[in-house]
């Protein structure tokens, strides 16, 4: 965790533009907002924990909500304030501790909502399953934890990736319900991976984690995996940014997919939503 802890403001930065400056992470960044939103928690205390600059919490939580950003990371945290008035948020800006999540400073079961995006987990390699637990317990009875996860390389729509560019926008223009069995008849295929995995790196599998959570008694609100038909190509991807009705129908579509269970073992990522079952009180 050391990288991570002693970060200088230049890397810092390269986090924030990591959701910048192309139509491919226009694509990324919007799907993980959207799955936020459907999320979000009314009222509490809300925790990300791993946040970086803060890039997506202004979408944690609706307007009564109270934010708080974790971060083993000084420079992460310092960029926060000017991430949340770069987003013209209403609210008091996040409050921010810097911590360590497999050792939170913070009072367990008491938290409406707990986020966990980025791959925090796997970049905790093999603390993994500690920060796992130590997000859990800090979920007050009838919260919500919401984890990002990394199960393979990715893959891609067969369909898709044949057709040209300006074919793909043309097609997005039509409703969703119209190219979804085009991808069905021809498949996915797995994608090449670009880098080395590296062997600190943990990855959990979406059934790993919906047993787990069964088991305890947690129900599974959402399981969608990250743009699994076009995400792996950002040249198509540009062409359909400039229509906005065929962006719209990207969004939808790749929701659409994502939420289909054959599409999660082979995800670059995956987004899960969970609930406590209990009813006991959360903290105001």
């Amino acid at each position: 965790m050391d990288r991570f802890r002693d970060l200088d403001s230049y890397r810092a930065r390269r986090e924030w533009l990591r959701y910048e400056g192309t139509a491919q992470r226009d694509l990324y960044r919007e799907l993980r907002e959207r799955f936020l939103v459907r999320h979000a928690t009314a009222e509490g205390w809300v925790l990300d924990i791993g946040p970086g600059p803060g890039r997506f919490l202004p979408f944690e939580g609706g307007a009564a909500a109270r934010r708080v950003a974790l971060d083993i990371s000084r420079e992460m945290l310092s960029l926060v304030p000017r991430s949340w008035r770069a987003s013209r948020s209403t609210g008091p800006v996040p409050h921010r501790i810097r911590g360590d999540g497999v050792r939170p400073p913070l009072e367990p079961g008491r938290w409406a909502q707990v986020v966990l995006l980025g791959n925090a987990l796997g970049f905790a390699g093999e603390r993994a399953g500690r920060l796992l637990e130590e997000s859990e317990r800090l979920i007050a009875p009838g919260g919500r934890l919401l984890v990002e996860i990394a199960p393979a390389p990715g893959e891609r729509s067969s369909y898709l990736a044949r057709l040209p560019p300006s074919a793909i926008a043309r097609l997005l223009l039509s409703p969703v319900r119209a190219v979804l069995g085009r991808l069905d008849r021809e498949g996915f295929r797995p994608e090449v991976p670009r880098h080395r995995t590296p062997a600190t790196f943990h990855r959990f599998s979406v059934a790993e984690l919906h047993t787990r959570w069964r088991a305890l008694g947690w129900e599974v609100l959402e399981t969608v995996a990250v743009a699994p038909a076009l995400g792996a190509d950002p040249i198509r991807i540009q062409a359909v940014r400039k229509e906005e009705k065929a962006w719209a129908h990207l969004l939808e579509m790749e929701e659409e997919v994502g939420r289909r269970a054959a599409r999660w073992p082979g995800a670059a990522a995956v987004l899960l939503a969970v609930l406590h079952p209990s009813s006991m009180r959360m903290i105001k």
